[in-house]
C-alpha cells in the first residue's frame, strides 16, 4: 500500500532559507494544513472504527476552537472510569457519536426515569400569587375554606324521608305554586281550540261575577276546608293556633293578622282551613280570610280561592260579609281576617324580627266601627322566619323600586328564597319552622255610621296595646331567637 507524501517542502521560514527556497505565502500554508488534517481524519476513521470504550488516541474534534486532547466527555472525565457512567453509541443527524449518560436517563423522552430529589431548579414567581394576596384572594380563601364550603354548600334531603314528610312537602308545594300552576293550566286550555266553546262563556262569567265580594259565601265548601291534606299542610311547619279568650258567637269580629310575612302561610292554615281547629276553639264563629281583589280575576285560581272561603279585602266585600248572613241575618257570629300590614309589610319580613306597618293603618278600625264588629288582634310568631329575603339596608335601590311597584300596581314582589323540594338551602318552599298563631282578647266596639277621629285613635291605641301584650307574654316561648323587639312603623 503506497504511503502519501506529506508536505515535502519545509513550512518554517528558517528551514526554507537554509535550503534556499523562497518564502511560502500564508494562503498556501493554510491550504496545506487543511489537506493534512482531512487526510488524518480519513486515516483515523479507518484505524479506529470500533465500538465501546478503548485506549486508542482520539480523533480530532470538528469544532477546531476546542482542544483536541480534552479528556472530558459530556461533563465526565474518561480516565476516572466512573462506574455510574455508561458509554453508548448515539446516532445523530451528522453521524455516530459516543456519549456518556447517567443511569436511569431516558434519552428518547429527555427526562429521568426516577423522580429527582433535592432539585436545584430555581422557580419563578407563582402564577396567581399576587391575585391571592389582593382583596380578591380573600374571597378565594373564603370560598375554599372548609367552613365556607359548609356554609354555601347545598344539603340534599336523604332518600329515607318518611312518607308523611313527603306528603307534607307535596301539599305545601301545591299551595305555594297554586297561582302559577292554575294560571298555566288556563293558558294551556286556551291553546287547545277544543276548549274554546267552554272558555268564552267562562271568561264572561269571571268578568261580571261578584262572588268574591258579595258576602254570600256561596262557593265556600266546608268539606274541602276540612280535608286531611290540610292537616299535612299545617304539620309541615308545624303550625298551632292559640286563643287568649273565648269569642262569643253573639258578636261579629274584625280579626287583624300580623305580620304579613311573605305569603302568610300561618293565616291560610289557621283561618282558611280547619287544620288547626278554629271551629273547636271558637264555636259558632264563621271566619273568612280576605285577600286582594285581583285574585278573583285570575281564571281557575279564583275558583280555588272561593272554594276555600276566601273573599276580597275591598270595603264593599267586608261590609257585605259583616252585615249579611249569620244567626240574625245581619252578620252575627261572622268574622273576617285582614292581614293589616299588606304587601308593604312583606318587604320588612326579616327572620328574627317583627316590624309591623300599623301606625297609619286605621281603615280596619273605621270598618269595625261602621259595622259594629269587635277588634281582635292576632300575632303569628314565626311567620317572618319562613323565608329569607333581600335586606333593604344592604340594597336600598331594590327596596325603592319595590315601593314604586307597590304604589303603582297595589302589590309588590319581595326577592325571597328558602328551601327546595329535595334540598334544604335553595328554592321557593318555606322553611320547616314552627308557627304559633296567638289570637288576642277582643276589643269591644260601639257602632257608628260616621266614626269620629278621636274614637278611631282610641281604639287603634287599645289595639296596639293588646298586640304588645301578646308579644311580651309569649315572646320568650315563641320568639327565643329574636334579634330585636316588636316595632311598629308607618
Amino acid at each position: 500500500m503506497a504511503t502519501a507524501v506529506l508536505n515535502p517542502e519545509p513550512s518554517l521560514p528558517a528551514e526554507r532559507q537554509q535550503k534556499h527556497l523562497p518564502p511560502k505565502s500564508y494562503v498556501d500554508a493554510a491550504a496545506e494544513n487543511l489537506d493534512t488534517f482531512s487526510k488524518q481524519d480519513q486515516h483515523s476513521q479507518e484505524l479506529y472504527a470500533g465500538q465501546g470504550e478503548d485506549e486508542a488516541p482520539r480523533t480530532p474534534r470538528r469544532n477546531m476552537h476546542k482542544k483536541s486532547g480534552s479528556l472530558r466527555v459530556n461533563g465526565h472525565t474518561k480516565e476516572s472510569k466512573d462506574p455510574h457512567v455508561v458509554i453508548e453509541r448515539f446516532e445523530a443527524k451528522d453521524g455516530e457519536h459516543l456519549v456518556s449518560i447517567p443511569p436511569g436517563w431516558d434519552r428518547k423522552r429527555g427526562k429521568p426515569l426516577v423522580a429527582r430529589r433535592n432539585s436545584e431548579l430555581v422557580s419563578g414567581r407563582k402564577a396567581g400569587a399576587r391575585w391571592e394576596q389582593s382583596r380578591y384572594g380573600d374571597y378565594w380563601e373564603m370560598f375554599t375554606s372548609e367552613q365556607a364550603n359548609n356554609a354555601i354548600s347545598i344539603h340534599f334531603a336523604p332518600l329515607s324521608v318518611p312518607l308523611k314528610r313527603r306528603l307534607q312537602t307535596l301539599v305545601v308545594l301545591a299551595h305555594t305554586l297554586s297561582v302559577a300552576a292554575l294560571l298555566s293550566a288556563f293558558f294551556l286550555t286556551c291553546a287547545i281550540p277544543l276548549f274554546w266553546p267552554l272558555l268564552i262563556p267562562y271568561l264572561i262569567y269571571v268578568l261580571f261575577s261578584n262572588a268574591g265580594y258579595s258576602g254570600t259565601l256561596s262557593h265556600r265548601s266546608d268539606f274541602i276546608r276540612s280535608l286531611p291534606m290540610w292537616s299535612l299542610f299545617a304539620s309541615y311547619f308545624p303550625a298551632r293556633l292559640h286563643r287568649s279568650a273565648v269569642l262569643p258567637p253573639t258578636r261579629k269580629y274584625v280579626l287583624g293578622y300580623h305580620p304579613h310575612g311573605i305569603i302568610s302561610h300561618g293565616a291560610f292554615a289557621a283561618f282558611a282551613t280547619e287544620a288547626l281547629g278554629f271551629s273547636q276553639l271558637f264555636p259558632g264563629i264563621k271566619n273568612t280570610l280576605l285577600t286582594l281583589d285581583t285574585n278573583f280575576r285570575v281564571p281557575f285560581y279564583r275558583e280555588y280561592a272561593l272554594i276555600m272561603g276566601l273573599q276580597s279585602v275591598s270595603r264593599e266585600s267586608c261590609e257585605n260579609i259583616l252585615s249579611k248572613g249569620g244567626a240574625n241575618g245581619e252578620g252575627m257570629g261572622r268574622a273576617i281576617t285582614i292581614v293589616v300590614g299588606g304587601a308593604r309589610e312583606s318587604l320588612d319580613a326579616q327572620p328574627h324580627s317583627l316590624r309591623l306597618v300599623l301606625k297609619r293603618r286605621k281603615g280596619f278600625v273605621k270598618l269595625a266601627i261602621r259595622t259594629g264588629a269587635d277588634l281582635v288582634p292576632i300575632l303569628a310568631f314565626g311567620e317572618n322566619e319562613l323565608y329569607d329575603q333581600v335586606q333593604p339596608e344592604q340594597h336600598p335601590l331594590i327596596h325603592k323600586m319595590q315601593l314604586v311597584v307597590k304604589k303603582v300596581l297595589g302589590f309588590t314582589v319581595p326577592l325571597f328564597h328558602a328551601r327546595g323540594v329535595f334540598n334544604y338551602d335553595v328554592g321557593m318552599m318555606p322553611y320547616r319552622r314552627p308557627l304559633n298563631v296567638v289570637v288576642g282578647r277582643p276589643i269591644k266596639v260601639e257602632q257608628a255610621s260616621k266614626p269620629a277621629d278621636g274614637y278611631v285613635d282610641e281604639l287603634h291605641g287599645m289595639y296596639v296595646q293588646e298586640l304588645e301584650r301578646i308579644w311580651e307574654e309569649w315572646k320568650d316561648e315563641f320568639a327565643m331567637e329574636r334579634t330585636e323587639e316588636l316595632v311598629t312603623v308607618e
